[in-house]
């Protein structure tokens, strides 16, 4: 199965983009693995909360295969430990679909559309992060997970 991590809107801090880079470099031995960007919603700042959160909802819906298993990085998700979520991505990497999509939404979250679409929600943490910097801390716990199943010393038990 290949893993997707699909984000909304580009992110300007290098330092955040040099990490996502070594991440993404790094699972692509482990898995096939694309990090995409669906480019920002024009003249956003004139829109209101709904209306950006509709017109990116559209945006992402229309990236999506039937058969994807769409996950949403989202602080009303479920909460894992590093090993939880190894062990619950394993589990979906068995399942029939073609893609397992993680997705992390605009500044203002989520559309109703696309929370109905979505198989699972996903919290990294009870904490607020901007979405920029959950795109590395994402990834690297990808990372750590891609470790854990495969018993390396990434990780410390």
């Amino acid at each position: 199965m290949k893993v997707v991590f699909r984000v909304v809107g580009r992110t300007n801090a290098a330092y955040l983009q040099e990490g996502a880079a070594q991440f993404e470099k790094r699972l692509g031995h482990y898995l096939p693995f694309s990090y995409e960007v669906i480019p920002d919603i024009r003249k956003a700042g004139k829109l209101s909360p709904e209306r950006l959160r509709q017109q990116e909802g559209e945006a992402i819906l229309q990236r999506l295969d039937s058969a994807d298993h769409l996950v949403l990085l989202d602080e009303r998700g479920k909460a894992f430990t590093s090993e939880q979520f190894a062990q619950w991505l394993d589990q979906r990497l068995q399942l029939s679909a073609r893609r397992l999509v993680f997705q992390i939404g605009g500044a203002y979250g989520f559309s109703p559309e696309v929370y109905q679409r979505a198989q699972a929600k996903m919290a990294l943490s009870k904490m607020t992060f901007s979405h920029q910097m959950v795109r590395l801390f994402f990834l690297e716990q990808l990372y750590r997970a891609m470790t854990i199943l495969r018993n390396e010393p990434y990780h410390n038990r």
